[in-house]
């Protein structure tokens, strides 16, 4: 249901077959997968962990998907990557301290590795407060889930 609901929230503000897509934390490549399914085709996944890049990879080749999936720890990713993305989500470890969390926005703004339209979305629990950061625009809850949204322009509403 969360997941319908994201991307109910992106198809309002994104044509998925022009996307430049980031998803970080990727472990099995679900959202990489959704993105693909519905027109992207060029999708970049990272996740530490050497099995979900194996079935990343495997699943992409099977599915005739365009997706890039590196193995790297995401903020070492984020200090080299090249941008701009149009999208870009994080799905990070629920007990990921709050410090991390904080940091994985603020190098992305950093970076510039947001396109000027483009939109970062992170997945986390309800007891993470991120609202906080530059640049967040909205949030939506799903039971002990939220979806934190930024943007470079923070003046919209959400649609």
């Amino acid at each position: 249901m969360s997941k319908e609901s994201l991307f109910n929230v992106l198809n309002n503000h994104f044509n998925f077959s022009t996307l430049k897509v980031l998803d970080l934390f990727a472990g099995t490549g679900n959202i990489s997968f959704e993105f693909g399914s519905r027109g992207s085709d060029n999708i970049t996944c990272v996740d530490g962990d050497f099995g979900c890049i194996k079935f990343i990879r495997q699943t992409a080749v099977e599915f005739d998907f365009n997706i890039a999936a590196i193995k790297s720890d995401v903020f070492s990713y984020l200090e080299k990557a090249n941008g701009p993305f149009d999208v870009i989500f994080a799905d990070p470890p629920y007990n990921l301290e709050q410090e991390k969390m904080e940091k994985m926005v603020l190098k992305v703004f950093e970076k510039n590795l947001l396109h000027e339209e483009g939109m970062m979305v992170i997945e986390h629990s309800k007891h993470t407060k991120l609202s906080h950061l530059p640049h967040f625009s909205f949030q939506k809850n799903y039971g002990g889930s939220v979806f934190s949204f930024y943007e470079l322009e923070t003046d919209k509403l959400p649609e």
